[in-house]
């Protein structure tokens, strides 16, 4: 094969790469529009699969606004579900609650007043 051959078959591969990530993005947005009827659902899938791209230029023409506020709202739920799951993993970070605790540790006996002296002052220390 030429330069001139290998070139075209680089170009090529990468618009059809271009065409696939365009195409499952459309067929993602679909089933993630929670707005859209089942019926209209299935219809932009017929049309996906029977005309591909003409049916992802229409579907991106005509629904690509909604396509990005869905991509975003998914970002962001992805995002706070992360911050929550993180939070949830670390524990209390508010001083005044870590050491609200060592308390209740320490009325309920499970440590002893230098343990909980010992935290506290940790506690007041990373503050």
């Amino acid at each position: 094969m030429s330069f001139w051959d290998n070139l075209w078959l680089l170009i090529w591969a990468f618009l059809f790469v271009c065409y696939l990530i365009v195409l499952f993005q459309v067929v993602v947005d679909i089933f993630r529009d929670s707005k859209m009827s089942g019926l209209a659902k299935a219809i932009w899938l017929i049309v996906l699969f029977i005309f591909p791209m003409l049916g992802a230029l229409v579907y991106v023409i005509a629904r690509g606004r909604g396509m990005n506020e869905r991509q975003a709202a998914a970002a962001n739920q992805s995002q706070a579900a992360t911050e929550q799951y993180i939070r949830s993993v670390a524990g209390a970070t508010d001083p005044a609650a870590q050491i609200s605790n060592a308390k209740s540790l320490l009325d309920a006996g499970a440590i002893t007043p230098a343990e909980f002296e010992q935290l506290k002052a940790k506690v007041l220390a990373a503050k």
